[in-house]
């Protein structure tokens, strides 16, 4: 029987070429874990997020829309203390580096940026105390407070950008961005001057009522301050109406608490109808 020469080198070869197949994965193997083993230590797990820019603003000006104002407030969430809000124009010329989302930076970070945003931007800043949050509501007092900034800006915006999903009412066309402080700049400036202010508060109100330690946890609702609530009931600046507030005051403060009306309880209604009053049946048919 006469064989194919092919056929024979290409049965020899086929088994070359399976444990080349086969030594593939682990070379790419090996090339992956090289390529691990170069990430410098600590920043593995690591993901990158863009810090926020200032390409919207230059849009607008490039358009002659300027001035161009970012707010942002600080203090929604706590129970105690006021909600501080900030409205910022960056110059374009002298724009502070290493501007990002206040929560991304250190306690130093902040203060370092504060300083030099308010010695190259325009800054404005507006507070709302616990009394008109108890008043108008949180969301209300915030969007209060954040058109205040606005307003007292030393040179009026001809645009905003605010923090969030809700517009102010101001003069001059204004743009909600969600999750802006870390997408827009000047959103971002805002709110670390927000920030700073709100926490330089906090520590002075701390020297106000001691006790509660307002300048470790700034009046959020950390255990803390939890317990400091339920040791020592509520202060003037609480917030009446946040419920961990509202459950201090009824229990070392009873008499300030309304009792509720119960809009279900059945109520008897005693009707008198005088004797001399005769009712005719047939009357109308």
């Amino acid at each position: 029987m006469i064989r194919d020469p092919s056929a024979k080198t290409s049965a020899k070869a086929a088994p070359k070429k399976a444990a080349a197949k086969k030594a593939a994965p682990i070379k790419a193997a090996k090339s992956s874990a090289a390529d691990v083993a170069k990430v410098p230590a600590g920043k593995k797990g690591i993901i990158a997020v863009a810090p926020p820019s200032f390409r919207r603003e230059r849009a607008l000006i490039k358009r002659g829309v300027w001035p161009v104002a970012g707010c942002d407030e600080a203090g929604r969430g706590p129970l105690a203390g006021p909600v501080v809000a900030a409205a910022v124009i960056l110059d374009p010329d002298r724009i502070p580096r290493g501007i990002d989302d206040s929560k991304r930076l250190t306690a130093e970070e902040r203060e370092k940026l504060f300083d030099k945003i308010c010695a190259t931007a325009q800054v404005s800043v507006a507070v709302a105390s616990p009394a008109r949050i108890d008043r108008d509501n949180i969301l209300r007092a915030s969007l209060w407070a954040l058109k205040r900034a606005v307003v007292a800006l030393p040179e009026a915006p001809r645009h905003v950008f605010v923090d969030g999903r809700d517009r102010l009412d101001t003069a001059c066309d204004c743009e909600a961005v969600i999750g802006g402080d870390g997408i827009v700049l000047s959103i971002a400036a805002a709110s670390i001057v927000a920030k700073v202010t709100r926490d330089r508060l906090m520590c002075a109100l701390a020297q106000d009522c001691p006790g509660y330690g307002f300048e470790q946890h700034k009046g959020y609702a950390v255990p803390e301050h939890l317990d400091a609530l339920d040791r020592l009931g509520p202060s003037i600046h609480h917030r009446s109406f946040f419920a961990p507030v509202a459950a201090a005051r009824a229990k070392h403060m009873p008499w300030t608490v309304e009792p509720v009306q119960d809009l279900f309880s059945v109520t008897e209604v005693e009707v008198q109808v005088e004797a001399s009053v005769e009712i005719d049946a047939s009357a109308g048919l």
